[in-house]
């Protein structure tokens, strides 16, 4: 395996060889990515930089028409304002500024049951917010991931700006208190798992007596880090069972198509959003320990399942191959259905693409979403840096402009079928006309974790945010397993 880059490990060498079928990941210093990546890596950043609302520091769900800020991208920009300033791409005082915004919009917004005027409720925060108002937009959920999506961006924020300084003291202490007013219970389910969220309007169906959707978090997805800050929390903790709550129920995701044996989840954000911030290198809990790997050789796994899937192609689309590939959330073409090859093909416009395993959650038509690849980089560089290399050679400025890649493209979707999502081009077919926030997320982490490592660093095992990461990993019962575990260490009340 030829890795075309330089670089020192962080955090152990040979991380996972101990317990079967890792691959060896090294991360490079800041600053040495070589001119491909590294351009990406700032027209990513500058993203977040450019569309936040200048006021309340909101970040948008999409560009260039949004129409809402997403809690989650909002989480993502405070993460990329950490990127930015180590980068040099801004002014560090200029980075702290604009994060004691955002974080300052959520501090003072209103929380209460009302269904209208309100940033959140019990501490959580509602999925889409308006721009300039910061307040509930829509009927939309109050969501327990979304709002751990952003604290994963306010926690970096406390980990990166450490100086003696009184923003960046103002950052620190605002990213804390937001992260202890969250009352986890809130959400929390008789059976131990966690709701995927409440609505303040009373009598909706698939919701309990108490507003909360009656979909919980289980299985294998991103919905762990609900549960490890959850467990993590000093003032209103989840129940200690709820993590062997959650992980009784990941069982049912082991598959071992396309691949080696894994955890599952057809969509690559499942396994890249807690992984952006939470380093799972050797370290494990009860449930991966019998399993003989830890969670980051788990998606090390499923990003070479979606590369082989691609390569094998069930579905005959076109452009599919070593160097194009995956599969995640993003936009489509439409909603409709087209002839692609002689078959019949169901388009859709958003949705949750994956690797077709018949849990009719995940669907393929011939959608390519750049992000699924990329934010895997950290995972696989040597299987991500390739497709980097190969999507700007083949396509250009068909789907790589201001802000790097566009959300997604589809070579498939036929030339005389219409679309609202984007435009035809002769090369990539179908290109979206659009960023989303969440999307360009882990494409700047997932770089930034494989030049350097720094965003599990501030996250992780920084003084503001070190103590709680540790705290939800022990409660949780992970142990190190590994050499780039150890600084984890251990704990006396571990469970095994």
């Amino acid at each position: 395996m030829h890795m075309d880059r330089r670089g020192l490990l962080r955090g152990g060498v040979g991380l996972g060889l101990a317990l079967g079928g890792g691959v060896s990941v090294r991360a490079e210093r800041a600053g040495s990515l070589d001119p491909v990546l590294a351009d990406l890596h700032r027209r990513t950043f500058r993203y977040f930089w450019d569309t936040a609302h200048p006021v309340t520091g909101l970040a948008p769900d999409n560009w260039p028409s949004p129409n809402f800020a997403s809690i989650a991208a909002t989480g993502f920009a405070l993460t990329a304002y950490c990127i930015g300033a180590a980068s040099g791409y801004v002014a560090r005082a200029a980075a702290a500024r604009r994060a004691l915004t955002t974080l300052a919009t959520f501090a003072r917004g209103r929380q209460g049951p009302e269904p209208t005027g309100s940033i959140g409720h019990k501490g959580f925060f509602y999925h889409f917010l308006d721009m300039a108002g910061a307040t509930r937009f829509g009927r939309c959920e109050l969501s327990s991931v979304d709002t751990a999506l952003f604290l994963g961006g306010a926690l970096t924020a406390a980990g990166y700006f450490d100086r003696d300084d009184p923003i960046e003291a103002q950052v620190r202490a605002t990213a804390l208190r937001l992260y202890e007013g969250v009352d986890w219970t809130f959400m929390a389910r008789d059976n131990g798992l966690v709701s995927m969220g409440w609505h303040p309007e009373p009598g909706l169906r698939d919701h309990d007596a108490r507003g909360l959707i009656d979909r919980n978090w289980d299985r294998y997805n991103e919905g762990m880090l609900i549960y490890l800050l959850g467990l993590a929390s000093p003032t209103h903790p989840l129940p200690p069972q709820t993590w062997a709550s959650w992980s009784a129920t990941v069982g049912t995701s082991w598959r071992s198509d396309f691949g080696e044996p894994r955890l599952g989840f057809s969509p690559m954000f499942g396994h890249q959003y807690s992984h952006g911030w939470y380093d799972f290198r050797g370290v494990a809990d009860g449930f991966m320990r019998g399993k003989g790997i830890d969670y980051f050789i788990n998606s090390q796994r499923a990003t070479a399942a979606q590369r082989a899937y691609a390569i094998a192609n069930p579905g005959g689309f076109v452009g599919y191959g070593a160097d194009c590939w995956g599969l995640t959330a993003c936009q489509g073409p439409a909603d409709a259905s087209g002839a692609v090859r002689g078959r019949r093909v169901l388009f859709r416009e958003y949705g949750a693409r994956g690797i077709q395993d018949g849990d009719g959650e995940s669907f393929d038509d011939g959608t390519i979403a750049p992000t699924a690849a990329i934010g895997s980089v950290m995972f696989r560089p040597d299987l991500g840096v390739p497709l980097i290399r190969a999507l700007r050679a083949r396509y250009g400025a068909a789907i790589y402009r201001d802000y790097g890649f566009v959300d997604a493209f589809n070579p498939s979707f036929p030339a005389d079928m219409p679309t609202k999502t984007g435009a035809h081009d002769p090369r990539a077919g179908w290109v979206c006309g659009e960023y989303l926030g969440i999307d360009q997320g882990p494409i700047l982490i997932g770089l930034e974790n494989h030049r350097s490592g720094l965003v599990w660093d501030w996250f992780c095992r920084s003084a503001a945010s070190g103590p709680i990461i540790r705290r939800g990993f022990h409660a949780a019962g992970f142990r190190p397993v590994a050499a780039a575990g150890a600084w984890l260490g251990h704990s006396r009340g571990a469970s095994a």
